[in-house]
């Protein structure tokens, strides 16, 4: 019980993280204002949460670090133009509780 509390911790953690980076990343490229995704990322989004709520792994590594990859090409590719692009912005502007998310 406590270890499937844990897991669902984690997973809302993952979550809040991606909602973060690619929210970020909307508001920059797409010009989204603040809260709002445009069509493309809340389709990414949707994708990279269902993903991450079906994931085996346990515990789950980073995607990077994942010897599973569940994300197709594109959506792989897209994602790693979202985590490079936000997650160097977001550092640069004092968010380095992402830090570790980043590298690890």
């Amino acid at each position: 019980m406590v270890a499937t509390m844990e897991k669902r911790v984690k997973q809302e953690k993952d979550i809040r993280v991606l909602e973060t980076f690619i929210g970020f990343y909307c508001r920059s490229k797409h010009k989204s204002p603040k809260g709002v995704l445009c069509e493309e990322c809340s389709d990414l989004l949707a994708y990279a949460k269902l993903k991450r709520e079906k994931c085996p792994l346990d515990p789950k590594p980073t995607c990077k670090h994942c010897h599973v990859h569940c994300y197709g090409k594109v959506q792989r590719g897209k994602i790693r133009e979202i985590m490079g692009y936000s997650g160097k912005h977001l550092m640069l502007r004092g968010r380095l509780d992402l830090l570790w998310h980043y590298f690890f």
